[in-house]
């Protein structure tokens, strides 16, 4: 096993050190359990082993937010703060010399910094270290609810496109504010006139949305294909279908955008007398499912556990490899308890498949998951109650 140090006296960048080694030094602070931990990464591979509670999790999470500015276990920052801190403080260095710094306040939202600049948009974070996230979660993306599912998808879509981001947030701002409106008691003539008003403006992000959605899709069909094909789950054409919640015209229908524009705005006026009625919002992106399909039929409906597992192994397989293609450099992959959920077999499946040419941060319980060839290449490290000691 690669010896460890945590918390080095010294430069934490060196020349000598191996790719794909692109994330060198990790520091959190007041970070949920972690009072405060500094780890120098010294090989591709690193292994967390502890038991269940001890902070493993929180440690790929801190380096999920600082990537992506997400963390997919939970949507408050003040969850995130350790109890009877201010503030949390998460760094990160990386082979290109970067410095990247997410604080999380109590008082006053986040502050993100680039080498000890702050930066006016919190998106200018994400690019100089892009992740892939796989958790014992993500293996109910087949049989789960469509939001589930939504959600991965605005996950690899992020990573591609990190202005991405800014798109949601306005949308989901809009959404909430043209929701509270149809709540509110105006006079009919008051209210219609803010609602075409939110109404143009839904029609706009929804759409760019929308497209941006269907694209990753599309790129991501043919990956998953193959990968499904190479781990053998079934021998049932696998599809991934973008279903609308809101009928749309063909893509080969004259201009996309302005004609899926026209159509969600349409929508949108024919719904509005139900949506007064419930108070909520009936039409758009927020209300669209993606179809996992073999040999076309919903993967949740007619695929066993195993194929289902082996499905949720192709996508995320997929995702990592348009993140390579797309940004030209081998996302970071964290495996985040997942193993345990698998049996032997896709377990091998899943570390042979990763290969050596990503920097993977990996969590789980015991080593006896992992073969004296990724143990000998490994960095291993045991958390305890949210403090590293060496493996």
């Amino acid at each position: 096993m690669v010896g460890v140090r945590l918390c080095p006296d010294g430069p934490t960048l060196t020349a000598d050190r191996p790719r794909p080694i692109r994330l060198h030094r990790l520091e959190l602070l007041h970070f949920r359990n972690i009072g405060g931990l500094c780890l120098e990464l010294e090989a591709p591979r690193l292994l967390v082993i502890g038991a269940n509670g001890e902070g493993k999790s929180n440690l790929l999470e801190a380096v999920e937010l600082l990537t992506s500015l997400r963390s997919h276990r939970c949507s408050s920052d003040l969850d995130l703060i350790r109890h009877g801190q201010p503030a949390s403080r998460l760094r990160a260095h990386t082979s290109e010399g970067d410095q990247l710094e997410l604080e999380l306040r109590r008082r006053g939202g986040r502050r993100a910094l680039r080498n000890g600049r702050l930066l006016e948009r919190q998106l200018d974070l994400i690019g100089p270290l892009r992740c892939v996230g796989f958790s014992a979660l993500d293996l109910d993306l087949v049989r789960g609810e469509p939001a589930q599912r939504r959600q991965w998808l605005d996950r690899v879509v992020l990573q591609l496109e990190p202005i991405y981001g800014a798109l949601q947030s306005r949308y989901l701002r809009l959404l909430r504010q043209r929701s509270q409106l149809l709540r509110r008691g105006l006079a009919p003539g008051e209210r219609g006139a803010l609602l075409d008003a939110f109404d143009l403006q839904m029609a706009l992000v929804g759409t760019r949305l929308h497209r941006r959605r269907r694209r990753a899709l599309a790129r991501l069909e043919p990956l998953a294909q193959t990968w499904q094909e190479r781990l053998g789950g079934s021998d049932e054409q696998l599809e991934l279908r973008y279903q609308s919640g809101t009928p749309l015209p063909s893509e080969a229908d004259g201009d996309q955008e302005e004609s899926w524009r026209a159509a969600l705005a349409e929508q949108l006026r024919l719904q509005r007398n139900e949506e007064e009625r419930l108070g909520h919002c009936l039409v758009g992106p927020h209300r669209d499912e993606i179809g996992l399909m073999l040999g076309g039929t919903a993967a949740r409906r007619y695929g066993s556990a195993g194929q289902q597992r082996t499905l949720v192994l192709a996508l995320k397989l997929a995702e990592l490899d348009l993140v390579r293609q797309v940004v030209g450099e081998p996302p970071l992959l964290l495996l985040d308890d997942v193993l345990a959920e698998l049996d032997a077999h896709r377990q091998q499946l899943l570390l042979a498949a990763v290969g050596e040419g990503h920097q993977c941060l990996v969590s789980a319980t015991h080593l006896e998951a992992f073969g004296g060839g990724w143990q000998a290449a490994a960095q291993v490290v045991h958390m305890d109650q949210g403090k590293l000691r060496p493996g």
